[in-house]
């Protein structure tokens, strides 16, 4: 039986010669704890189109039914996954680069999500990006190949939330434990006293790290400090004001070299080349992209 569409928005705009298409439905209720958003795109460009993906507190997954795009991370080697990738948490930026047409579905799931989904620990996954067929169960293999013949975006949406119910249907004692507390610091922006999460938890701080590998893949103090870029990152995209100071203040920085320091190692930029290259995504398709535009946009 199909699954009711609920309010797919499809947005298509035309500038500079180029197109886009995007697609976008919010997931069901019940999968909300395991994955943050899901969005089909279609993308044509005159010339090679270069993007810095920045760190999230999520798991990306790339679907992809155009050809593949080109994967830079921390080697700064080029390599291509036809059919997808999966992207597990990370601190640094990676590039993703197309020759002028790229199509698919993006799937961010949530760090529990993941485990659940692939059944494997997070930390296999962490600073790395791996072929999709490398890592899903073997009943969901041709998921690639039905989303290309799959004719609508809704069809395709509803292909991967039925993949998605299979996988995350019964989690762990582990997964809502973890789960509880990924909440906790993405509510408190990042800013949560370590000492007092594991005690709120009932748990020593050597168990929590270790359960946060399993089901995250990064300890709660990276994912805390992950966290509190992505909230910076999300108001600057949006055109937030503020200098760097009272941004630092803001957003529970120490001080404004605190925040330096911080913005260099996630993007590999100064704030104020991360900021002046931020793509206000919100105007486009009224949804946040945790991506920005390289300054070298330039044919590759």
């Amino acid at each position: 039986m199909p699954i009711p569409a609920r309010g797919t928005r499809i947005v298509r705009q035309e500038a500079g010669g180029s197109r886009w298409e995007v697609a976008i439905r919010a997931p069901p209720a019940h999968l909300a704890p395991y994955i943050r958003d899901i969005m089909g795109y279609t993308e044509q460009t005159p010339i090679s189109s270069r993007r810095r993906e920045l760190p999230g507190p999520m798991v990306v997954v790339i679907l992809e039914i155009g050809p593949p795009i080109r994967v830079r991370g921390a080697s700064g080697r080029a390599e291509r996954f036809p059919g997808g990738f999966v992207a597990g948490v990370d601190d640094g930026p990676t590039v993703c680069e197309h020759d002028g047409f790229q199509s698919g579905v993006q799937l961010n799931l949530t760090p529990v999500g993941a485990r659940l989904f692939f059944g494997l620990p997070m930390s296999e996954l962490t600073r790395r990006v791996v072929p999709f067929g490398d890592v899903v169960a073997r009943t969901h293999a041709d998921l690639v190949e039905r989303l290309h013949d799959a004719r609508t975006w809704d069809a395709r949406f509803d292909l991967v939330e039925r993949m998605l119910d299979e996988r995350v249907a019964a989690p762990s004692d582990r997964a809502r434990v973890v789960s509880w507390a990924v909440r906790r610091i993405e509510a408190a922006g990042g800013d949560v006293d370590m000492r007092r999460l594991a005690r709120e938890l009932g748990y020593s701080r050597k168990h929590v790290i270790d359960l946060f590998h399993d089901q995250v893949g990064v300890p709660p103090k990276l994912l805390a400090r992950i966290v509190r870029f992505d909230a910076l990152m999300r108001h600057l995209r949006v055109g937030g004001a503020g200098t760097w100071a009272e941004l630092a203040q803001r957003f529970g920085y120490y001080d404004q070299a605190h925040l330096v320091r911080e913005v260099r190692q996630f993007t590999g930029m100064t704030p104020t080349e991360a900021r002046g290259t931020l793509i206000d995504f919100a105007s486009f398709q009224d949804a946040e992209v945790n991506s920005v535009q390289d300054a070298s946009d330039a044919p590759l």
